[in-house]
């Protein structure tokens, strides 16, 4: 079996490589030479403060490297993946910080064997050379019922210790006071993960086999076994799970929760989870805890402590009150951390109402004028045509696209249809234009309904007092053909219904000049030069835009339907207006 792939240079040089990643890219953090260990390039700030370390294997990035800054980890001590660092790095890191002014060290250490020893051993040599050393052990695995003697493993919940112990140092605390503090949160502390898929060392095969469709509860940051297997389950019922258990009156490791606690929810990306699907699990584990009667104060959700990428996720869970709350929100410089609101999470008012927007004239405010009865004849006289229409403008879609375009056109002209039984014509025109956009938008679908939608917008907005009746409709109809060409990215020779449209609205623009009475002769015009333009898209090498462009250009014989559909509006409109006349 081939090993995982891995975007690394190779798997001898990868943690070097990754720590001075972190290190280059941050401003705030230095590397010491020799060893692996990140500490904060501001040592000269840690002058009379408790300075505290943490560290274990890597492949749980962001931990440990990305947690120091001001206001949580002077330093983080790495080891080769999955490994425990050396002695000699925690014990190099220690006086270093001893050197640098600092009045303590606490180092903060994940309960897992190797981690103990390494850390413990760095201790007892600080402390033979004068430093006041000491260590506190997490241990907020919720997974065993009855955990062997090794005890509970350090999980996820060590960040929020980072973080408390963080804001403590940098108020001056003393260690003893620190520790005293920092062992009281430990009780209300308790994480559990679940996994879909194992990870992979570097250069080795993956840690464990999880057949497809199967997940598994409670497993380790390295893979080591959890509770049990079981099927995929949705989200909301694998995070129910996850509570249950991790609460259960049943087990020996269980957090003690109390309806009415208050809690901090950290939702732990182990690694390959999407974000998608981490909103999802987030939402979850909010409803679910609030379900069960708890009060969400804080939420943080992302990548805290991975298992390389592993495709699961932990949830830690941390009792507050408002002492650790103003400690969790202290600002912090570490680059990892993450920036949340200090606001609770249970029962903030979450969602805010749309503005309510009329979608057209409130009925009793349409107004009949002058224009209303020859506009009502023109209307009247577009949707029966594009009824008439709807076949032939299929077929021709046919040809070029998915062949409804006679169908949205008819349901646009329904729309208006049944609009006109029940309401008057106003007189302004651009009152008129505004209700036809808004029907075309709700009720014509597709990209048709929203290029017409925003040729009815625009034009509307230029329906300008002031101007001669026929010369507002030449602007408007203007301003219509710019704002479909600017969002719709079409222009004259794109086998487009631009095709059609351009070259009449440039005959219309000649109403701004035309004689009294001469503007029948102007639309008759316009009219004209949409037929040829119609026509012309037969002889186009290539649609350029719309969803004709996907087309083979042997294929495209026939006129562009959209085109043809500005021709049969166009004429419908003339017709009416000359039998007006007549």
């Amino acid at each position: 079996m081939e090993p995982q792939k891995k975007l690394i240079n190779s798997a001898e040089d990868c943690v070097d490589e990754a720590l001075c990643g972190l290190v280059r890219a941050s401003g705030g953090l230095s590397l010491l030479r020799g060893h692996r260990v990140v500490l904060r390039s501001d040592l000269d700030q840690l002058k009379g403060k408790v300075a505290l370390v943490s560290g274990g294997g890597s492949g749980h990035e962001p931990a440990h490297g990305g947690y120091v800054g001001a206001g949580m980890l002077s330093a983080a001590v790495a080891g080769a993946v999955f490994a425990s660092p050396p002695p000699a790095s925690i014990l190099a890191a220690i006086l270093c910080l001893h050197n640098a002014g600092a009045s303590g060290v606490l180092l903060i250490v994940k309960n897992y064997t190797g981690d103990r020893l390494n850390f413990g051993l760095a201790a007892e040599q600080a402390r033979n050379h004068g430093v006041d050393v000491d260590m506190v052990v997490v241990a907020d695995d919720c997974a065993f019922t009855c955990p062997s003697k090794a005890g509970k493993r350090g999980l996820c919940g060590t960040i929020l210790i980072h973080k408390l112990a963080g804001a403590l140092a940098e108020e001056d605390c003393s260690l003893v006071e620190i520790v005293a503090r920092v062992n009281a949160v430990f009780q209300g502390i308790g994480t559990l993960g679940v996994s879909l898929s194992p990870c992979s060392v570097p250069g080795c095969q993956p840690s464990f086999e999880l057949p497809p469709g199967d997940m598994e509860l409670g497993l380790g940051i390295h893979g080591e076994p959890g509770v049990k297997r079981s099927k995929v389950a949705s989200a909301d019922e694998v995070v129910s799970t996850m509570i249950d258990h991790m609460t259960s009156a049943e087990s020996q490791s269980r957090l003690h929760l109390n309806k009415g606690d208050e809690l901090v929810v950290c939702v732990n990306n182990l690694g390959a989870l999407s974000r998608l699907e981490m909103a999802v699990v987030t939402r979850a584990a909010i409803v679910c805890l609030e379900n069960h009667g708890m009060l969400i104060a804080r939420v943080i959700s992302g990548s805290f402590m991975t298992s390389l990428e592993m495709a699961g996720m932990s949830l830690t869970l941390m009792k507050a009150n408002p002492e650790i709350l103003r400690l969790f929100d202290a600002k912090t410089g570490a680059p990892a951390w993450p920036n949340i609101s200090g606001v609770h999470v249970s029962g903030r008012s979450y969602l805010t109402d749309p503005t309510t927007v009329p979608v057209r004239a409130p009925e009793g405010t349409l107004v009949e004028g002058p224009h209303s009865p020859v506009m009502r004849k023109a209307l009247e006289r577009v949707c029966s045509t594009l009824m008439e229409r709807q076949e032939e403008l299929n077929a021709l879609d046919r040809a070029s696209g998915d062949g409804d375009c006679g169908n949205t056109h008819a349901q646009a002209a329904k729309a208006i249809q049944v609009w006109l039984q029940d309401h008057v014509v106003p007189g302004c025109p651009g009152q008129l234009l505004s209700v036809l956009a808004a029907l075309v938008e709700e009720k014509m679908g597709g990209s048709s309904g929203a290029l017409y939608s925003l040729f009815l917008t625009a034009a509307s907005g230029h329906m300008t007092e002031g101007r001669s009746h026929a010369a507002a409709w030449a602007n408007a109809m203007h301003a219509g053909l710019q704002a479909m060409r600017r969002y719709g990215g079409a222009d004259l020779g794109d086998r487009t219904m631009i095709d059609a449209l351009e070259p009449a609205v440039d005959k219309l623009m000649k109403l701004n000049d035309a004689p009294p009475g001469g503007e029948i002769a102007v639309l008759k015009a316009a009219v004209q030069r949409a037929v040829s333009g119609a026509e012309s898209t037969r002889n186009l090498a290539r649609a350029k835009a719309g969803r004709a462009s996907y087309i083979a250009s042997e294929r495209l014989t026939l006129p562009d339907p959209g085109a043809k559909a500005i021709v049969a509006i166009l004429s419908a409109v003339l017709k009416a207006l000359e039998e007006q006349q007549g």
